[in-house]
């Protein structure tokens, strides 16, 4: 995500590395790599003068501090324009009512179908809604049996009518439907539709005048970049839409729709499609994005993923097993699963300060956690509770019945005898234990 851009902002901000003062020749040559790494991520060339002369502005006027390098200033001001080029602020879905109406508008092929089911799975799982999903693609080959196979794969309900052709009458039917029942949400899945198509633009229309929705949201690929932003245009002065969704944000993207689609809409942007998998959206957060895109990573967003996964009750069990020295490779699996559930390992890494740049060219499967869950799976329930048992013929073994080598094999249990032996010191020393690790980890380097 981002990751070229990414690349020039870090090359243009290191103008200013060593330098001991802010001066108007060092920030004008910043300020002009800066426009140029937008430019190149596909910003339009009037958002990036403004952004660059603002911050050429900012910069100017502050004076540096003895304990602030004028490169570390330059990073702050970059990160706070890119914060609020995006939005500033998180915008959240008008959900009060009751029932709810979401409809979705956008060009085919942007993802609006998925995106209805990935919002209908955050919406019943993360606010403790039951939505209903409505299938009004009357025209795509096979779009209401994908709704309805999203629809099941989540346990959400999916309102359709083969029969009738009249995507308004559908929608009006569902409405009526979730008021006579017990779905607080209603998410309007429409065709795909060019903002020069005037049938199908009224139609959408005449759509939103029958159902009247607390929100309209238009469905953009990232991956169109400009040609996203114009597009969110022509759809905005036609429906007046509540927000955008930008999905294939974890494609090539370059990110100038990401950075430019609010300025030129005046609309914020509400999700981020970042994965096929139904739990892959995210709360589009400007504040963030700007950390990810400048290098700081994402720690927030990590936390809050972990935190999802977290049970109390069974963190508790871990740590009464941690101090007795009974960690094992049942828990290790327990541990492993957690993780997965957070999304893809990558993009968890990246959210690390300091990390993305480090992962650049590290390629990390989906599936980076599958030999050692071969290995694990491939001993006994008495080794994996007590790892101990684990001799070299019993190493064989399972290097055989796992399709791995005795040195993966080995390599696993020496990083779990080193994972155990790392808990149980945190778990006794708590903070002081902590820092003597990491002490001793710097002495390393």
């Amino acid at each position: 995500m981002f990751e070229g851009l990414s690349e020039r902002l870090d090359r243009s901000l290191k103008v200013l590395k060593g330098q001991g003062k802010i001066s108007e020749i060092n920030v004008a040559e910043t300020v002009k790599e800066i426009r140029k790494a937008l430019l190149e991520a596909d910003v339009s060339y009037k958002i990036a003068k403004e952004f660059t002369n603002t911050v050429k502005e900012k910069a100017l006027g502050q004076n540096v501090l003895t304990a602030v390098s004028p490169n570390q200033l330059m990073v702050k001001i970059v990160h706070d324009e890119l914060a609020a080029l995006m939005g500033g602020q998180a915008a959240e879905l008008d959900i009060q009512s009751n029932p709810s109406i979401i409809l979705m508008s956008g060009l085919q092929g942007s993802g609006k179908t998925t995106f209805s089911a990935k919002l209908a799975n955050y919406l019943k799982n993360k606010k403790g809604k039951t939505p209903l999903l409505v299938a009004c693609d009357v025209y795509r080959p096979a779009a209401i049996e994908q709704l309805k196979v999203l629809g099941a794969e989540i346990g959400v309900d999916v309102h359709s009518d083969e029969e009738q052709k009249d995507p308004v009458k559908i929608a009006k039917a569902a409405v009526k439907k979730a008021h006579a029942s017990a779905y607080d949400v209603v998410i309007i899945d429409t065709a795909g539709r060019l903002a020069v198509d005037e049938q199908m633009m009224t139609e959408i229309d005449n759509i939103k005048n029958a159902v009247k929705p607390q929100e309209t949201l238009f469905v953009v690929d990232s991956m169109t970049g400009q040609d996203a932003v114009n597009t969110a245009k022509a759809f905005n002065d036609r429906l007046n839409f509540e927000g955008v969704i930008l999905t294939k944000l974890d494609g090539d993207t370059r990110g100038g729709a990401a950075l430019t689609i609010r300025t030129v809409v005046e609309k914020p942007i509400k999700f981020v499609g970042v994965g096929e998998k139904m739990d892959a959206l995210d709360i589009f957060y400007p504040e963030r994005m700007a950390d990810r895109i400048l290098g700081m990573g994402d720690i927030v967003s990590l936390v809050e993923k972990a935190q999802e996964q977290f049970d109390k009750e069974e963190a508790k069990k871990l740590h009464k097993k941690i101090a007795k020295d009974q960690f094992n490779f049942n828990d290790f699996l327990d541990q492993i699963k957690q993780i997965k559930k957070m999304g893809n390992v990558k993009d968890l890494m990246g959210m690390i300060p300091g990390m993305s740049k480090a992962m650049k060219n590290v390629d990390i499967d989906d599936d980076a956690f599958k030999n050692i869950e071969s290995i694990i799976f491939s001993m006994t329930n008495k080794e994996r509770e007590n790892p101990s048992l684990l001799n070299g013929s019993r190493r064989k073994r399972i290097a055989l019945g796992s399709g791995t080598n005795i040195q993966e094999v080995n390599q696993l249990i020496k990083q779990f005898d080193e994972t155990r032996k790392m808990m149980k010191m945190m778990t006794k020393g708590g903070g002081k234990a902590m820092a003597n690790m990491m002490s001793r980890m710097g002495g390393r380097r």
